[in-house]
């Protein structure tokens, strides 16, 4: 009988526990981030590459600011999101562009201050 408690008493307060943590009622949350892959990330130079494939083409800029969130060399990034179907060899299909400095290289490769960001859609562009 007193197992019986213990396990009862343990699981109600590990329930407790797991609501606390997540609720989402905190005016500080924020909406997860879309999957993303980086296929492509140059890592050298003063200017650099990256390309990210997604599978929609909701929440496009919370995928840019997490890509850039993890960028912290000292270059200029050009950042380009691709809908995971409907390119080519020859041409993807480009949801949204933009552009990251960091330190003095960065901005001198993109034309931002250190630590800005430029971000736009590509109009009239749809993913799955």
């Amino acid at each position: 009988m007193r197992a019986r408690i213990t396990i009862v008493t343990i699981t109600a307060i590990l329930a407790a526990a797991l609501t606390a943590c997540s609720s989402s009622d905190s005016p500080d949350s924020k909406p997860a981030t879309p999957a993303y892959e980086i296929t492509k990330q140059d890592d050298s130079g003063n200017s650099r590459d990256v390309e990210v494939t997604v599978d929609s083409a909701k929440d496009l800029k919370a995928v840019f600011d997490a890509v850039a969130e993890g960028l912290s060399d000292e270059a200029g990034y050009h950042i380009y999101i691709n809908c995971s179907i409907g390119g080519t060899g020859a041409s993807d299909n480009r949801l949204a562009n933009g552009r990251l400095a960091r330190g003095n290289m960065g901005e001198a490769a993109t034309g931002l201050k250190d630590g800005e960001t430029e971000f736009e859609t590509v109009k009239g562009r749809t993913c799955p």
